[in-house]
């Protein structure tokens, strides 16, 4: 009886992440990947609310620093095409974490050749390159962090220490492909990565204009509004202290209500991915 139910959500999510029109088709989990079934990685990837609550928070902490905001800013049509973007990452984080490896690697090096054309001068007359060691470094450690934190609220909260290690350690495999130097291999680490970052972190006009187009992106449907603000609270809400403040924001005004819709709403997804390879994009 719950049968078309439970497929109507599958259908939703994954016409959410896969271009159709593009002929997209969920990527298959496979044997010889970059990381083998059963890694912490694969748990931590493979759920849809966490990583869409850690996908908005990793991004808005990402923006932060100016080097980065201006290489989406100056080189992507983001006001334009939010949906796009969102399936472009999600679909490189499924390739690189489940899809073969030799699809890995060409999704890779696609990405890194992209970050050759991209550079400019920030409006205080510096440099940048998307393609710089140090910067690709902040938006790993950036993006990891929130990754990993929203799996922690929203479906392990009990995850050891030791696992969580372990996800910096896989993840950074990836982050070494793209030339990222240096790259944390224990949350520790990344911890103390992100405070050396925080003296180069700036918040301004183009920071704010990003920040409004992020979270106040229209929905898809109306029947999709009320989700959609509630995943952005909890997106708000996830964000590390620091990067909320330096945005302007203030954490939801009763964050145990916003964090148990979306535990609902996470729960919700898990039963109607139970049994299927992999929760949104494969």
């Amino acid at each position: 009886m719950l049968a078309p139910v439970r497929k109507a959500l599958v259908r939703q999510v994954r016409a959410t992440f896969n271009d159709r029109s593009k002929g997209e088709k969920p990527i298959p989990a496979s044997d010889d990947a970059l990381f083998p079934r059963g890694s912490v990685i694969r748990r931590v990837h493979g759920d849809v609310t966490s990583m869409m609550v850690g996908g908005v928070a990793a991004l808005l902490t990402q923006m932060l620093h100016p080097k980065a905001l201006a290489g989406v800013w100056d080189h992507s049509g983001v006001a334009e095409d939010q949906l796009g973007r969102l399936r472009r990452t999600a679909r490189f984080i499924a390739v690189t974490t489940y899809g073969h490896r030799d699809s890995a690697l060409a999704a890779i090096a696609k990405v890194k050749a992209i970050h050759a054309q991209v550079s400019g001068t920030l409006p205080d007359g510096s440099d940048y390159r998307a393609a710089g060691p140090w910067l690709l470094a902040w938006v790993h450690v950036a993006g990891a962090i929130n990754f990993l934190d929203g799996w922690r609220r929203y479906a392990d909260p009990g995850m050891s220490r030791g696992d969580q290690d372990l996800y910096f350690a896989e993840s950074g495999e990836i982050a070494r492909l793209l030339d990222a130097d240096p790259v944390p291999g224990t949350r520790a680490e990344a911890e103390r990565l992100i405070e050396e970052f925080r003296a180069e972190l700036r918040a301004d006009d183009r920071t704010r204009a990003f920040r409004d187009l992020v979270l106040r992106a229209p929905p898809a449907s109306l029947a999709e509004a009320p989700v959609q603000k509630l995943l952005m609270s909890a997106s708000v809400d996830l964000m590390p202290g620091f990067a909320r403040e330096m945005h302007g924001l203030s954490q939801p005004l009763l964050p145990p209500m916003v964090r148990g819709a979306t535990y609902g709403v996470a729960r919700t997804l898990r039963w109607a991915f139970a049994g299927e390879h992999y929760r949104a994009t494969h």
